[in-house]
């Protein structure tokens, strides 16, 4: 029932969104959902430039933004839906062999599901090495990051490493949204901080 209700919200809010944003021109092309392609809506990034501020709520609906995590290291992990089998299995993989190897980085995992849909997969799954955060109330994250998956309003799957001063120093931007990210090259990426 959460899952369709969950569900259901976003697919209600993401006419609002396309209305509103622009197509990610930078990323352009680079996503597909079932080899047909999407349209990223938003600012898309880059490695080397500051990575943009975003407001997202935790489970409890209090606002986080990237200040939070002042002179961390952090990750970002990003998700359509926790409530998806590629989803779960790239969340619990941060979870359980990531965040315990690098005890110093902010781990986060990102999606649009609505806070109580990921508290109750968190407690399920027994996550408890990152921190969930929902893009669900302002869709800033998504916007700021050009992640948005236009008449979705899904984030595409998508893994940044942040350096202490919140430089992107690596995106892997998935090309199929159905495919898990490069686990290898993403901790590559921590280890070279």
């Amino acid at each position: 029932m959460l899952k369709r209700l969950s569900l259901a919200f976003m697919f209600a809010v993401a006419p609002a969104l396309a209305a509103d944003l622009p197509e990610n021109t930078l990323d352009m092309g680079k996503v597909m959902v079932q080899s047909k392609p999407v349209t990223l809506l938003g600012t898309g990034v880059s490695i080397g430039q500051a990575a943009p501020d975003f407001k997202v709520v935790d489970a409890g609906f209090s606002p986080v933004t990237l200040a939070n995590f002042k002179d961390k290291a952090v990750l970002i992990s990003v998700v359509p839906s926790l409530d998806t089998g590629v989803c779960s299995i790239q969340t619990k993989h941060f979870n359980e062999k990531v965040a315990s190897e690098f005890p110093a980085v902010a781990m986060l995992t990102i999606s649009a599901d609505l806070p109580f849909a990921q508290k109750r997969f968190c407690k399920a799954e027994n996550i408890d090495k990152l921190q969930t955060l929902s893009d669900s109330v302002w869709h800033h994250f998504g916007e700021q990051y050009g992640l948005i998956i236009k008449d979705m309003g899904l984030l595409a799957r998508a893994v940044l490493v942040l350096d202490a001063n919140h430089k992107i120093v690596y995106k892997d931007l998935v090309g199929e949204l159905t495919k898990e990210p490069n686990y290898e090259a993403a901790i590559q990426a921590l280890k070279a901080l």
